[in-house]
């Protein structure tokens, strides 16, 4: 156990290897209660949602889940990455990182009250839930022994469910690369559900798996590849800016570094042996620094290291780099995102 964002967190429960092996060919469970909820609702909440980020929810619908980022107003950097649940027709969960839910809270408070167009109500629903993933190929029948409604959610979807007669949800979303669902349980019953899924075959599985599975998806981690001084663009994320929709916070700067195109870009790196590159390690092309490793791990799926990192846009898919390991000159290959197929 460790603390991570101000919560007690499980790195492993058996083995770092045998739980992430368990989530790409069977199924695991994962407590990430530490990413934030804060429920928004209200006649005037699509219209402040709408201004707070980078997504268009209008391109979705009640239902449906949705991926987007809050920007900072001054230089677009990303704030924060979300996941934002339209889980009724004013009425939208809201789901922050474990650190970052106070500051988006405040950051929905100001869009409320300068780009609503009807009464919204905030509420930082954090403390009276928790956020159960269960992830994997055979996810989805595993849960099924214990919640067949929650398992027939669609990829994305969002269905309002009852655990042991207490309302909560269920989403098909996770950060896994694998296909899953997860579950927003009323705290009073989390511990049964937990404990129901166990016995229904799926392995508990900490942060150590949960980092490496992400990372071998090609996904981003806020305070690596997304935080101050990145931006949506610089780390390969213009997917989920809709400048189209008008204006939203942060769209003057990001639309401006759009323009003038941007000075680094995030690319993908295998390394030709076991050795494992660690996030701050120096990128070289010809003996020159030109980046940085942002996150890196050994890819039990692979069976090499793997890393991300930011370089200039002239280093490209196929480009060879070295990374300095804590002095020790490792080879790599810049490849296409993810490393391991979804």
């Amino acid at each position: 156990m460790v603390e991570f964002g101000g919560w007690d967190m499980p790195i492993q429960y058996s083995s770092v290897l045998d739980e992430h092996r368990a989530c790409r060919t069977d199924a695991a469970l994962f407590d990430v209660s530490h990413l934030g909820s804060v429920r928004v609702v209200g006649p005037g909440a699509l219209a402040a949602l709408q201004w707070a980020f980078t997504n268009d929810l209008t391109r979705v619908a009640p239902g449906r889940a949705q991926y987007t980022h809050l920007l900072d107003v001054d230089d677009a950097h990303v704030v924060d990455d979300i996941i934002v649940w339209w889980v009724g027709d004013d009425d939208f969960v809201v789901m922050p990182n474990a650190s970052n839910t106070d500051p988006i809270v405040g950051a929905l408070a100001d869009a409320v009250a300068g780009h609503a167009d009807g009464a919204v109500e905030v509420t930082d629903v954090t403390a009276t839930r928790a956020v159960l993933a269960v992830q994997g190929p055979e996810a989805r029948a595993r849960l099924a022994a214990v919640h067949a409604d929650a398992a027939a959610v669609a990829r994305f979807g969002v269905v309002a469910v009852e655990y042991h007669g207490a309302p909560g949800f269920a989403a098909g979303t996770g950060y896994t690369g694998e296909d899953g669902v997860e579950l927003h349980v009323p705290v009073a019953v989390a511990g049964a559900v937990f404990d129901e899924l166990v016995a229904a075959g799926v392995t508990p599985a900490g942060l150590g798996c949960r980092d490496t599975l992400r990372l071998e998806a090609g996904l981003p981690l806020h305070g690596h590849e997304l935080g101050p001084g990145i931006t949506p663009l610089q780390a390969g994320l213009a997917w989920v800016v809709r400048f189209d929709k008008g204006d939203f916070r942060g769209s003057a700067a990001l639309a401006a570094e759009r323009d003038r195109g941007v000075a680094r870009h995030l690319v993908g790196l295998e390394t030709e042996g076991r050795q494992v590159p660690r996030a701050e390690c120096p990128v070289l092309v010809d003996g020159a620094v030109v980046g940085e490793v942002t996150s890196g791990n050994f890819s039990p799926m692979l069976e090499r290291g793997i890393a991300l990192a930011f370089v200039p846009p002239t280093v490209g898919e196929g480009a060879a780099v070295t990374i300095d390991v804590r002095g020790r000159s490792v080879d790599a290959t810049v490849v296409r995102l993810p490393f391991w197929p979804r």
